[in-house]
């Protein structure tokens, strides 16, 4: 368990792929690993990924501050970027998909028309090329960079999927197999106690999520510093 960033009131670590939130009888979870590692059983996740997403997750060290940074989550002045790739192309290459979301069978979820308690997501899509995996390399995939202004399980999948573009390895919204779900939450923007924090997360695993050729790909490198990219006027955004 790497900790990306720490001070008096959190932890900000990399949850690895493949680990649930919560521990089963066959394994533990990322909560109780942070515990585990950090030696303090006192601690609070502000938030959730799925068991095949990685990424930044913030722990709080207290009450306070887990108060605190729930309520941000609450008024959207939290930044989350997230880095997917899918082998179909998208409906779009960039927008929002808006729309309540309904459990639907084994777990699964759907996106709804009505908007009462919507899931909201922006996102930017570009092409480029597989290059690593020998069975899929030449093809053409699609690298997304998403921005979740809510936070509704299984929210980005459930929105690539709306897409046309279910995220490769996600083999419950979608039909492509691999070593992992490419899914990655990748920068975190926020202010606590008065203090911007932003923390990226660069052990990005899997065969195609190769942080170097990203950086070497003009299209793609752009996605790596995702604050910049030309969201619109309405989505929020840290000062």
């Amino acid at each position: 368990i790497n900790v990306l960033f720490e001070d008096e009131n959190i932890y900000v670590i990399h949850k690895p792929c493949g680990v649930n939130f919560h521990s089963t009888d066959d394994e533990q979870g990322i909560v109780q690993l942070v515990k585990q590692v950090r030696d303090n059983t006192e601690i609070y996740p502000v938030h959730r990924l799925d068991k095949m997403t990685s990424g930044l997750m913030i722990f709080a060290k207290n009450k306070q501050t887990n108060s605190e940074l729930s309520q941000q989550f609450e008024n959207k002045t939290i930044e989350k970027y997230y880095l997917g790739i899918s082998l179909i192309k998208p409906a779009k290459k960039q927008g929002m998909v808006v729309g309540d979301m309904t459990k639907s069978r084994n777990g699964s979820y759907i996106l709804q028309r009505k908007k009462d308690k919507p899931a909201i997501t922006r996102f930017f899509a570009s092409s480029f090329e597989l290059q690593k995996n020998q069975q899929a390399a030449g093809l053409k995939a699609w690298f997304f960079v998403l921005k979740p202004e809510t936070g509704k399980t299984h929210q980005l999948r459930v929105a690539t999927k709306s897409l046309g573009s279910a995220i490769y390895g996600d083999t419950r919204y979608g039909k492509d197999k691999a070593s992992r779900g490419y899914l990655h939450a990748y920068k975190i923007r926020f202010k606590l106690k008065g203090q911007l924090i932003e923390v990226l997360d660069p052990f990005m695993s899997g065969e195609e999520f190769d942080l170097e050729e990203i950086q070497n790909n003009e299209t793609l490198a752009p996605f790596l510093r995702p604050e910049k990219l030309g969201w619109s006027k309405a989505a929020f955004q840290v000062d």
